[in-house]
C-alpha cells in the first residue's frame, strides 16, 4: 500500500532543498547573463539560428502605402528566441539553419530572457535539410490537403502551425491538442509500454527472469522520450511533463503517492532552477495549471469510481482552464465547449494516427479533420478582468487545503462559462 507522501521529514530539509534550488537558479541565471553580455558586447553580432516560424505580414506606412515583408521567429544555438523581418521575396525556409548578423541595440537582460525583436541581415541559409524537414516531407507526401499536413507536422515534429490554423483551433478550444505537451508524452509512453512488452517478455523468460519489466521499460521509454524531446528542441510543456514523469516514477518506485501537489511543486521548482527562461513562458505555466487542476480533482474526488473520474475530469479541467484562456487569449465561441469531446476522442486519434502514418495510410482522417476545421464559427472577444481572474486563482490555491472551497470554485468556473455563452449569443 502506498504511504503518505513525505518528501521532507523536517522544515530543515525543506529549506535545504530550497537553498539548493536557489543556488542552481543563481548559477543558471549567471550563465544566461554571460551569454547576454557576449551577445550585446558589440553593436552587432553574427550568430547561428534556426527559423521556427515564418509568415508574411502587410501594414500601412505613414505615407499610406502598403509594406509587405516576412516575419521570422528564430531560435539560436544558445536557446534564446527572437523575431526579425526579411524581404517579402525571402524564400520559405522554415526549420532551416541560418547564419545572420543581428543588431541588439538597447536590449535589456529581461528582454533577452523573453522573446525579443532584433533587426538583422541574413548572410547564409543552410541548403541541407534537417532530419525534421525530411520527416515533414514524408508526412506531406501522405496528404493532399495542406491543413492536414500542417496538423500532423505539428503533432509529430512540433512544427508551428500557420496563423490561420492557430486562430481556428483557438476558436474550437483545441489549441492544446496540436501543441506537443505532457498529454502527448503520456500517450506516447503508454503506446511504447505496450509495444515493448511482448519482445521484452520473450527475452526475459529466457535470459533475465529476475528483472522487472516496469523498471526496465521505464528506463527504455525514458531514454527514447528524452531523445524525442531533444529532437523537438525541448518544448517547455514537454520538459515539464518529462521531469514530472521521472520524479513521479522515482517516488512511485519507493512507495510514495505520486498524485500530490508536492510532486508538482518539486517539478516546477527544479525546472525553473535549471532553465530560468521558462519563468516567462506562458505555455509552461498553462501546462503547470492543467496538471494542478487534474491533481486537485483527484485529491478531493479520489473516492469516485474510475468511470466517473474518466467522465468528469475533462469537464472539470475545461471549466477550470477557461478563465486562463479568456484572460490570456480573450477568445470564445459556441464551438469552444465541444473541446471536451475532441479532447476525449484525441486519446484514440493520436496513437492511431501514428500507426497509420507508419503504414503509409496517414490520410485516413483527413476528411474528419477538414470537417472539424469547418465547425469553427466566428469568435467573440471576451476579456476577463484582473480582479475576477486573480480571485479565481486565489480560490484555486485555497482549495488545495479546503474541500469546501472546491464547491465555490466549481460555481465560479460555471458562472464564467455561462456568462461567456450569454455574451456570445448576444452578438
Amino acid at each position: 500500500m502506498l504511504q503518505k507522501l513525505e518528501l521532507f521529514n523536517s522544515i530543515k530539509e525543506f529549506f535545504l532543498f530550497i537553498a539548493v534550488c536557489v543556488f542552481i537558479f543563481s548559477y543558471s541565471l549567471l550563465v544566461e547573463y554571460n551569454n547576454f553580455k557576449n551577445l550585446t558586447q558589440f553593436d552587432s553580432q553574427i550568430i547561428e539560428a534556426r527559423i521556427i516560424k515564418q509568415y508574411t505580414k502587410t501594414k500601412i506606412k505613414k505615407n499610406g502605402k502598403l509594406r509587405t515583408y516576412q516575419v521570422l521567429k528564430l531560435q539560436s544555438d544558445k536557446k534564446y528566441s527572437f523575431y526579425t523581418i526579411a524581404n517579402k521575396n525571402f524564400p520559405s525556409s522554415k526549420l532551416k539553419q541560418v547564419r545572420l548578423e543581428i543588431w541588439t541595440g538597447k536590449l535589456t537582460f529581461l528582454e533577452y530572457l523573453q522573446t525579443f525583436f532584433a533587426p538583422s541581415h541574413i548572410l547564409e541559409v543552410d541548403k541541407n535539410n534537417s532530419m525534421k524537414s525530411d520527416i515533414n516531407k514524408l508526412i506531406e507526401s501522405q496528404h493532399k490537403d495542406s491543413n492536414s499536413t500542417q496538423i500532423y507536422q505539428a503533432l509529430y515534429t512540433a512544427t508551428p502551425l500557420s496563423r490561420d490554423l492557430q486562430k481556428i483551433f483557438a476558436v474550437l478550444g483545441v489549441s492544446h491538442l496540436f501543441a506537443i505537451s505532457g498529454f502527448h508524452l503520456g500517450v506516447l509512453a503508454t503506446l511504447l509500454f505496450f509495444v515493448l512488452k511482448t519482445p521484452y517478455k520473450f527475452f526475459q523468460h529466457r535470459y533475465f527472469p529476475y528483472r522487472s519489466y516496469k523498471v526496465d521499460s521505464f528506463i527504455i521509454i525514458s531514454i527514447l522520450l528524452f531523445i524525442y524531446m531533444l529532437f523537438l528542441d525541448v518544448p517547455a510543456s514537454l520538459l515539464r511533463a518529462y521531469v514530472m514523469m521521472i520524479i513521479g516514477f522515482i517516488l512511485y518506485d519507493r512507495g510514495f503517492k505520486i498524485v500530490s501537489m508536492w510532486t508538482l511543486f518539486l517539478t516546477a521548482i527544479l525546472i525553473l532552477s535549471f532553465t530560468p527562461r521558462l519563468f516567462f513562458s506562458i505555455g509552461f505555466w498553462l501546462s503547470i495549471a492543467g496538471v494542478f487542476y487534474i491533481f486537485l480533482f483527484l485529491l478531493h474526488f479520489k473516492n469516485l469510481h474510475k468511470i466517473w473520474q474518466f467522465i468528469f475530469i475533462p469537464i472539470w479541467v475545461y471549466l477550470m482552464m477557461l478563465p486562463y484562456s479568456l484572460y490570456i487569449f480573450h477568445t470564445f465561441s459556441l464551438m469552444h465547449p465541444l473541446s471536451i469531446i475532441w479532447t476525449s476522442l484525441f486519446t484514440i486519434f493520436y496513437p492511431l494516427s501514428i500507426v497509420l502514418h507508419l503504414l503509409s495510410q496517414g490520410d485516413v482522417f483527413d476528411y474528419s479533420l477538414s470537417t472539424l476545421l469547418s465547425l469553427a464559427s466566428y469568435p467573440q472577444d471576451i476579456e476577463l478582468s484582473h480582479e475576477i481572474f486573480f480571485s479565481f486563482l486565489t480560490l484555486s490555491l485555497i482549495s488545495v487545503v479546503n474541500r469546501k472551497v472546491v464547491v465555490i470554485l466549481i460555481f465560479f468556473g460555471g458562472f464564467i462559462f455561462i456568462d461567456s455563452i450569454y455574451n456570445v449569443t448576444q452578438f
